[in-house]
């Protein structure tokens, strides 16, 4: 009896295990897809600037050195734009891969030997003005060429983005188009340079890691964080409301920044700004392609982001710990975000909800679940868990996006849930998706 108690014991901690990793890497996501299309805004902001010669003049003075750098690199965009492209740079779905780069260290190159902690498969799909991404788990265990079966983080170290870019590619059947990578620096810097950027902290913060030289010492209110205050309160997760708290913040943070680029007092902090990007921000794509992504980044809602993490399990080598990919399941998520194949849906058979909740939200899961039957959904899950962060997580390849779209108009408590493709069923296993619905 001891022995059937303690193999269902660590079968729950495996399945707790799967969830954190899914759930922090999703948040992980969104957090770079926030900040890579955050930027993409600010670049849209200064490339239509740099074009109001008149105001760029006003700002900087008719005859001052950034005047005339400015106009200059105007002039030189517009005619690379006139000679180099001829048809739009996002005329077409394309892969792009983000990657959050760590640091090696003081003194050392911001970009060679380093890891990338965040990786994802971003596809642009300018037509339907949608994203779909996959993260890819840093332990996640592939083939590197010359090195064997390592972790999936370590080809950047190993071979620089060449390598990062030929093993993903191996490993997942794909064509990346181009990448960028965002280094830790680069959200401590840009604060910096704007002086500050305005957020109210919702609570008392306190969080020591000397070994990770984390510091996080906020007090309730107004505050005017600078950098190295804006990543931790960006970090901090050690409260009651985990990754759903720290989300919120990131979401938060990101407003206020950009609020704060557009007030006239950083027009002149603009070459700054660029100064800092060039520094910690590394890309393949040229200003012009980074202005077309900008453009199409505006069309953008949240309600047309698919986000997926690559399944699979954890596994322990030794003192190393993996995450093993499941290939069929992989093969799946990236036929359905990336190569964006549709599943033929049969309309006799009843698609199956699961809802899972926690304490405080029974009366939403109740009005939901009469939601769904009263539109000819078959609800056969509804349980309370404590959970982090409220998702509609599709299970199976005919729970389009479409179909989330429109319940979200029918149904108002799942209208800002995060989507996430997972065939891999932790909660209802027996739902075609499942909705999750976290404490107010």
């Amino acid at each position: 009896m001891n022995g059937r108690y303690k193999e269902r014991e660590e079968y729950e901690s495996f399945l707790d295990h799967i969830k954190e990793e899914r759930e922090d890497s999703s948040n992980f996501a969104k957090s770079l897809l926030s900040f890579v299309l955050g930027m993409c805004c600010v670049l849209a902001f200064t490339l239509w600037f740099i074009h109001q010669e008149n105001l760029v003049k006003s700002v900087f003075g008719e005859d001052s050195a950034i005047t005339e750098e400015l106009l200059g690199w105007a002039d030189a965009i517009s005619h690379r734009g006139r000679q180099s492209f001829n048809l739009p740079a996002f005329g077409r779905p394309k892969n792009i891969l983000l990657l959050g780069v760590d640091s090696n260290g003081e003194g050392t190159d911001k970009w060679e030997g380093t890891r990338t902690d965040t990786i994802i498969l971003m596809n642009i799909d300018p037509k339907s003005h949608s994203i779909n991404a996959i993260s890819i788990p840093r332990d996640s265990k592939v083939y590197i060429d010359d090195h064997g079966v390592n972790k999936i983080n370590s080809a950047h170290a190993f071979g620089g983005i060449k390598l990062c870019k030929k093993t993903i590619e191996e490993t997942l059947g794909v064509r990346i188009d181009n990448y960028i990578m965002v280094h830790d620096d680069a959200v401590k810097d840009i604060v910096d340079v704007l002086g500050g950027v305005p957020i109210y902290v919702e609570k008392r913060m306190n969080y020591d890691d000397y070994s990770g030289k984390l510091h996080i010492h906020l007090n309730k209110g107004m505050n005017v964080l600078d950098g190295t205050q804006a990543v931790g309160y960006l970090r901090f997760r050690h409260d009651g409301l985990g990754d759903i708290g720290r989300t919120s913040r990131q979401q938060w943070f990101l407003k206020g920044l950009l609020e704060k680029i557009k007030t006239p007092q950083a027009l002149a902090k603009l070459p700054e700004i660029l100064n800092v990007t060039r520094e910690d921000v590394k890309t393949d794509m040229s200003v012009y392609e980074m202005s077309q992504l900008a453009n199409a980044a505006r069309a953008f809602n949240e309600g047309n982001i698919q986000i997926a993490t690559l399944p699979g399990a954890p596994n322990q080598h030794g003192y190393i710990s993996y995450w093993i990919l499941d290939p069929e399941k992989v093969q799946e998520v990236v036929d359905r975000l990336i190569y964006r194949e549709e599943a033929s849906v049969d309309p006799s058979t009843p698609v199956v909800a699961g809802i899972m909740y926690s304490a405080s939200r029974a009366d939403d899961a109740t009005s939901i679940k009469n939601q769904l039957e009263s539109l000819g959904y078959k609800v056969n899950c509804l349980e309370t868990q404590s959970l982090p962060h409220s998702q509609f997580i599709a299970h199976n390849p005919n729970v389009s996006n479409g179909m989330y779209n429109d319940l979200r108009k029918h149904i108002p408590a799942i209208e800002k849930a995060q989507y996430v493709y997972d065939p891999i069923r932790n909660y209802c296993v027996n739902s075609d998706f499942t909705i999750i619905l976290s404490n107010k």
